[in-house]
């Protein structure tokens, strides 16, 4: 398998989609740089995660994977169903919330 970025989880089976642009950190300031797509996985499956551009990163890519892992569910690689609320995505939360 060819190299991926630090962002991408050794469970998730899915290639970069492009260079390492961003950065994301947990709630204690550990963290990993990525490409937009593996960003915004790992950004989903954490708790008051945060994403910060890299220099020379493209405009808007720390927007971009902040806004797709509100759509993700945290952990989205693993089979199953996932209903759990722990389970859902940032926007799914908001939607039982509001209903």
């Amino acid at each position: 398998m060819d190299a991926r970025c630090p962002a991408a989880h050794p469970d998730d089976p899915t290639p970069c989609d492009g260079p390492v642009v961003v950065t994301v950190l947990d709630a204690h300031n550990a963290g990993a740089d990525g490409c937009e797509h593996h960003a915004a996985r790992l950004l989903a499956s954490l708790h008051r995660g945060r994403v910060y551009p890299l220099p020379g990163a493209a405009a808007g890519a720390a927007i971009r994977v902040f806004k797709a892992a509100d759509t993700i569910r945290p952990f989205c690689w693993i089979d199953g169903p996932r209903t759990d609320p722990s389970q859902l995505s940032h926007a799914e939360m908001r939607a039982l919330r509001n209903h």
